[in-house]
């Protein structure tokens, strides 16, 4: 029996959720709008070779629920949104496509913003810009915040330095060995600032040429994908894809931690119980890369204001993302509970707390 969207397991009370067709272009689309409580939503734009439009659908309600847990822990006046673009980034990607989905993303009239993510650059959202003004993650301009990856790295290392310092006592990574599953956008820059602050790499991407560049300027050693999990290592940094850590992977980890930014990192609930069971410090995903949202949050604040990127105010909201993961993991120990559910607690509460002012403004209008 096939999966409805409302009976989908990743249904969770989500706005809207919307699909796109296209046949001259061939676009194939769905945008989900999980919640708008503290604003527009606002979320990135994936495209991916989705086996089945059912597998699309359930990762783009993931991934849109995760964006407002992201936006609402970074303390944004954004909701959460997300959109997937069925396809082969490397080889069906056309002006005409993202222009096609620019006037998709047009239709929601503000409701949601879209940005890029994986198999999407800011040239493909540039072309997007043309039709619709709800894209952000522009490199033109005054607002524009360009590419979002640098900041997400550099929340992501900041993140490991707050770990290290609570597991090991020390102020940088010397000695220690991390295990780098991807090295794309995110990971890439990430790779040069764990290197730098002396950490030893093990790294692995099924793209070998990328590979191949980053172990060369951060003297990593190469492993194939799956072997990634029975590094000797101890963090572990999902860099790619979701729900890496599950039942299958879980007992091949010997890390004392897990720090990366890929989106969706526990498969299940449980696997963030797991990890708490057996001592390993986990670092919720939608916290600690919350670097990019921040910077492209900065671009939308310009906007509105008629003013310019101002990298001050997103240093300020990375600044304070860090004493919020430092709650959380303080938060974790003392109430001994998993630290996902600890994240959870402060961003639903957050985003209740906006949903009923708003619905005391609409009852006052």
């Amino acid at each position: 029996m096939s999966t409805t969207l409302f009976d989908s397991p990743s249904f969770a009370n989500h706005e809207g959720v919307h699909a796109f067709f296209d046949e001259k272009t061939g676009l194939r689309a769905v945008i989900a709008v999980h919640s708008t409580a503290r604003g527009p939503a606002v979320g990135g734009t994936r495209m991916w070779n989705y086996a089945t439009s059912a597998e699309a659908l359930e990762d783009v309600l993931r991934l849109s629920r995760g964006m407002s847990y992201k936006n609402a822990i970074a303390d944004l006046e954004m909701g959460g949104g997300k959109s997937v673009i069925i396809g082969d980034s490397r080889a069906q990607k056309t002006p005409e496509l993202f222009a096609a989905f620019g006037r998709a993303v047009d239709t929601l009239g503000g409701t949601y913003y879209a940005a890029e993510d994986v198999g999407v650059s800011v040239e493909d959202v540039a072309v997007a810009r043309k039709v619709t003004p709800y894209v952000l993650g522009l490199k033109d301009g005054p607002e524009a915040s360009g590419d979002p990856s640098p900041v997400t790295a550099e929340g992501v290392f900041r993140s490991t330095l707050v770990v290290a310092r609570r597991l090991w006592k020390q102020d940088d990574l010397t000695g220690l060995t991390i295990a780098m599953q991807g090295v794309g956008h995110v990971g890439g820059y990430l790779a040069d600032k764990l290197h730098k602050a002396g950490a030893r790499l093990v790294v692995t991407d099924v793209n070998t040429e990328l590979l191949a560049e980053v172990a060369a300027r951060t003297n990593a050693e190469i492993v194939a994908p799956d072997a990634i999990y029975d590094v000797k290592a101890d963090i572990y940094a999902p860099c790619a894809l979701g729900a890496t850590l599950n039942a299958q992977t879980l007992d091949r980890l010997t890390v004392k931690a897990v720090v990366g930014p890929a989106n969706n990192q526990l498969a299940t609930p449980e696997i963030g119980e797991a990890l708490f069971a057996r001592g390993v410090l986990y670092a919720p995903d939608y916290v600690i890369n919350g670097g990019g949202i921040i910077n492209v949050a900065s671009e939308l604040r310009a906007r509105q204001a008629g003013g310019a990127y101002d990298p001050a105010w997103v240093e300020a909201k990375l600044g304070r993302l860090m004493e919020t993961l430092e709650e959380i993991l303080e938060r974790s120990a003392t109430e001994k509970r998993p630290t996902d559910q600890i994240a959870a607690v402060i961003a639903e509460a957050r985003i209740e707390a906006a949903a009923a002012e708003r619905d005391a403004r609409r009852r006052a209008a």
